[in-house]
Order: structure tokens, then sequence, then C-alpha cells
């Protein structure tokens, strides 16, 4: 496999071109060129596919497209390419089976297979939405360790203010909310009874290379997981790759983020799904990922649960789960918020078609991740409640159950209500949800079983 100082070569002394004409005359025109030489064709009436040759012709249309079109580099102006033939050497030499946490708390992420039957790995939280204050962070954690059994990792919050001050990008602020998150996460998570558990977002609050690499001394571990991100579309800069660096020569897992924007530069819903696909190969052979946690998002509406979102995610899922090894999440956005019949139905949609097409499942995105303070640990113990209810289930079982649920808020998403917070759908003295959430959460659950969800408990 290509050496990250080959990587850091072709980042100096790739092909040069401006962004502009990297975005709208080598990427846009490629990746339309591709959607029509495979055939690719959105099918609104069925969001989750059940079609396998689409999924294997949206996969070699994402390997054509990573091998064409390549990852530009910012800083440079350079783009950085990969051969076919490095691409498929990548592709075999990936690995599969990552181990992540520690003592009781250690497991494998395994790669899945569409309708499979091994457990999907939850990776739960918060999704990075801000919380306002530390005291809030820490209730948050605790709550997360004790209240999701099923939680195999977990996704921190950003921390908003430090002793009432705003967090600012770059600013020293900005090093001590990420030292004082891993500090407090790592606690939390002891005091919840699962002092081995994985943090998979390291650092939530970090917004620069330099923040995340020195808080990452206080309480984060190799086995933990160190999040990076590409740029939309198909770009990385020098704070990712010296994110990169440091993580590789830690000897931590990297896990390579990426968010394909449907109604961006892919263009639809079929643009999106092989750009996805890209993504991926870019997680392994760029980003020396131990995983690839990816979320295409619709760009007016902000969120994953869109219908067209969802035929995307669905179509790329398959397509990497059928021809790559390399395990990879699903992350979610939902539009409403906490303690909302939408919010719910929408989880229940998008954790279907994410765990039926073969993927493993990050969730945290409550009131699409913007609102300060609002999500609790119900929505992801749902998310991983109905992640195992549906292993094993068919591809047209799930489509059946998506399309119904899709009925029920689609019309919603450009309005949707943002829900409570934390403070108000929580009591913090018991450590458990209000009444009227638990109600809520038993009517929707027995609403899911009628559907064909097979819980747990």
């Amino acid at each position: 496999m290509v050496n990250l100082i080959e990587i850091i070569d072709r980042a100096l002394e790739g092909p040069f071109t401006s962004e502009n004409d990297f975005d709208l005359n080598i990427f846009v025109p490629k990746l339309r060129e591709l959607i029509k030489k495979y055939e690719i064709k959105y099918d609104p009436e069925n969001p989750l596919s059940c079609d396998d040759d689409l999924a294997d012709r949206v996969f070699k249309a994402g390997i054509d497209l990573f091998a064409n079109v390549g990852i530009y580099c910012v800083d440079t102006e350079r783009i950085i390419k990969f051969t076919e033939e490095e691409i498929l050497e990548g592709l075999a030499e990936a690995t599969s089976r990552p181990v992540f946490g520690e003592g009781s708390d250690a497991k494998a992420l395994v790669a899945r297979k569409p309708e499979s039957d091994i457990d999907p790995w939850c990776f739960i939280g918060a999704g990075g939405a801000a919380v306002s204050n530390e005291t809030l962070f820490e209730s948050i954690l605790e709550a997360y360790a004790s209240f999701l059994p099923l939680a195999d990792s977990i996704t921190t919050p950003t921390i908003k203010h430090i002793e009432g001050r705003l967090v600012r990008t770059k600013s020293p602020l900005e090093i001590l909310a990420c030292m004082r998150s891993s500090t407090l996460a790592r606690s939390a998570l002891r005091k919840g009874g699962r002092a081995g558990l994985p943090i998979m977002n390291a650092i939530a609050s970090a917004g620069s290379d330099t923040a995340k690499i020195a808080g990452s001394q206080f309480g984060l571990r190799p086995t933990d997981g160190w999040l990076i991100g590409t740029i939309a579309e198909m770009k990385i800069n020098f704070e990712r790759l010296n994110e990169i660096a440091f993580v590789m020569n830690l000897g931590g897992h990297i896990v390579a983020e990426s968010a394909p924007i449907l109604g961006g530069y892919c263009g639809g819903p079929e643009g999106t799904a092989v750009t996805n696909v890209a993504y991926h190969l870019n997680s392994i052979l760029l980003m020396k990922g131990s995983c690839q946690l990816t979320f295409p998002i619709h760009v007016n509406h902000g969120c994953t649960t869109d219908r067209a979102v969802i035929w995307a995610n669905s179509a790329s899922a398959q397509a990497i789960s059928r021809n790559s090894h390399f395990p990879f999440f699903i992350l979610n956005y939902v539009a409403a918020g906490p303690m909302t019949e939408m919010c719910l139905y929408e989880i229940a949609a998008v954790v279907i078609n994410a765990v039926v097409s073969g993927a493993s499942i990050e969730f945290g995105g409550v009131a699409k991740a913007v609102e300060v303070d609002h999500f609790t640990p119900m929505e992801p113990k749902w998310a991983s409640e109905i992640a195992h209810g549906v292993i094993g289930m068919t591809r047209s079982q799930g489509n059946e159950i998506v399309k119904k649920l899709l009925a029920k808020y689609e019309d919603d998403i450009p309005n949707a209500p943002n829900g409570k917070t934390y403070e108000q759908c929580w009591n913090m003295k018991t450590k458990q949800p209000i009444l009227e959430y638990k109600q809520l959460y038993k009517k929707i659950k027995a609403e899911l079983g009628e559907l064909g969800v097979r819980f747990k408990f």
C-alpha cells in the first residue's frame, strides 16, 4: 500500500490546478460521465435498494471516480492521484477486524454484508453536537455509560463554553476544551461502569489539528477512535494530514470521516452514492483508516433522513459491503429534536436502512446536531435497539418498513420540531428519562414491533 511519505510527496508534486477548476472541470464532469457509463438511476419508490447489480455498478463507478479524480490538497493546489492497481491493492490489504476499547469493553469491529446476521457495531452518543457546559457534558457521558447496554463505543458532545467563556477555534480555550473533554469523558465512563469503552470521535471539541493533538494526551488511548475528516468534495489539507501523521505514529485507530453533499457538487442521489464509494477507498489509501465513518447529507435540509439521501446511503452501503472487507459506519442526523415522535421515526428509518444494507451505525445527531443541549441518552438507546432488532432482516422487508416510516415524517423535514433539551426530558437526580418520554418511547416501540422489528428486550 502507498505509504504516508509518498502521499505527502504527491500532495507537494502532483498535478497543479485551482480549487475551482478541480470542482467544476475535473470532479463534476467525471462524476456525471460515470453515472451515465454505469447506468446508475435513482429509484425513489424503493429507498432501501434491493438491487445487487446496481450495488456492484456503483462500486465500479466509485473506483473509476477515485482513480480519475484523486484527492485535492487545498494547501498546495495539487491533486493526490492513485492508480487503479494501487486502489485494488489497498482494498486487498485493508483491515477487516480492528479492535477498539480495553478490558471487558474491548471488541473487534467486523465488516458486514447486506442482510447480515452479524451484530452491527453501535457507535452512539451525542454525535459531536454542542453541550453548553462541562457539568452537563460529564452528566451526559455518565448517563451514556450506564444507560446504553448495546453501546460498543461512545461519541461525545462538543463543549461550547469553558467556565462561561465561548470556545473559539485555534484559541487557547479550544485546547483547554479538548483537554477537559478527554479527562471528563474518561472519568464519566468509569463512574458509569464502562471504563474500557472506546471514545471514537476524538476529540469532538477540536476544530484544529493543534487542539486535537494536544487534547489527546489527557485521557484518550490508542484503542479509542481518532476521527479525521476529509473536505467536501474529495479534498484534504495539511491540518488533516498532520493529524494522520500523529495518530499513525501513536499507533492509534483513525476513523476516516466523509460527508458527500447531496445537492452540492455530487448532484443527486446517484452522484452522492458513487462519491461515497470513492471516499471509502480514500479512507483506506490516503486516510490510513481503521474504518470509515460516512454521512451523505442533504444540502438544504441538513439531515440524512430525506428519501433521496436514504437511497444514496443504501446503494453505496451495499456497494461497499458487497465488495470491500474494510468496516464502515453510517452516521445519521435527524431533523427533529428529542422527545418527539418524528425524531424516533426518523432514527428508525435510517438505522434500518444502514444495518440491513450491511453497515454498522453511528448515531447521535438529533435536531440536525445544531441545537445546543438538544440530545439525551434516549435517542442513541433507540438507535441501538432498532439496529439489533433488524439483524438478518431482508432488504425487501426493510424497504417496506422504511417506506411506511417515511410517510410519517418526510413532509415535515423542512419544519421539524426542535423538541426538548437534555435537562427538560432527563431527570438529573434519578439519572432517568422523565415519565412522558418513557411513555412516548414505549408507544413508538410497540409500533415498530408491529412493523417487524424484533426487539431484544
